[in-house]
């Protein structure tokens, strides 16, 4: 579930408390987390004794440069959240790897349907790998309006689908797919290729809006609360949400009842009324 929102947010309280630490333990405790890794034990051997120099992001994926050129990839899948904790504190269940700090701080990512993975990689492997296919990222580096029109050109894909295409724009899931096109006026169903270019400006400003809006409020923690906040708190943005969810209620901006459909099979929630 974790979206651009929810993994910068959790970037964010992460930056300060990672960077410039030494990283004095690794424990998987959970072999498949390191399953993009290809020797499994190059994970803690690349990233034992290495200090932290930034703490970045593409797209849903957590990038954390080591000293060594190393780059430490997370990804929260569809149930991972961050946990920071004193190393001498009691390990919650789920705890699947856990990095600690010269500190005394660890790093736990709890991840109880192991959907996300870490890894630590050269940045040749990165590039090789389906993440050096990551498109711009969708907070930071969205294509202008020109550009994108060009890439949604003879698509004939719904825009949904397209929205939800990482090699697109990086960063974007099924919540804020829904959100943005409804800010935006546009069915999810409309193929790509048929929006004009006034249309393109108006979903890329949507989409930068959305993407804003929820980090103003740290993000969506849904009912499971799959995802909180690094200090256990939960994102605040899920009462805002226009679309998604909204199945059966009314639009809040036409009043039309929003219907949801499967597309690609992905669910949308959308309003037929005003999104066209």
């Amino acid at each position: 579930m974790p979206e651009l929102p929810e993994v910068e947010t959790t970037r964010r309280s992460l930056e300060p408390v990672l960077t410039s630490r030494l990283i004095t333990g690794v424990t998987v405790a959970r072999p498949r987390m390191v399953r993009r890794q290809a020797n499994p034990e190059d994970f803690s051997r690349r990233m034992l004794g290495q200090r932290i120099m930034s703490v970045g992001r593409h797209g849903k994926f957590l990038m954390t440069t080591l000293e060594d050129d190393i780059i430490w990839v997370t990804h929260l899948g569809m149930s991972g959240r961050i946990s920071l904790a004193a190393t001498d504190d009691d390990v919650v269940a789920h705890s699947n790897v856990i990095v600690s700090l010269d500190s005394g701080e660890d790093f736990r990512f709890i991840d109880p349907r192991t959907f996300g993975f870490v890894a630590a990689l050269t940045p040749e492997e990165l590039q090789a790998s389906s993440m050096g296919r990551l498109g711009r990222d969708a907070l930071t580096d969205l294509p202008r309006a020109k550009q994108l029109h060009a890439l949604l050109a003879g698509r004939q894909a719904p825009m949904k689908a397209l929205l939800l295409d990482q090699s697109l724009v990086a960063g974007i899931g099924n919540i804020y797919a829904d959100e943005a096109l409804h800010r935006a006026g546009i069915s999810p169903l409309r193929s790509g290729g048929s929006l004009q270019l006034d249309e393109v400006a108006a979903l890329r400003k949507a989409i930068r809006a959305t993407l804003q809006h929820a980090l103003k409020y740290g993000g969506s923690s849904l009912d499971d609360l799959a995802y909180l906040l690094p200090d256990g708190r939960t994102g605040e943005y899920t009462n805002r949400l226009r679309a998604y969810g909204r199945e059966g209620e009314h639009c809040r901006r036409c009043g039309t009842e929003m219907v949801k459909n499967i597309i690609r099979d992905r669910s949308s929630t959308w309003c037929p009324g005003c999104q066209t």
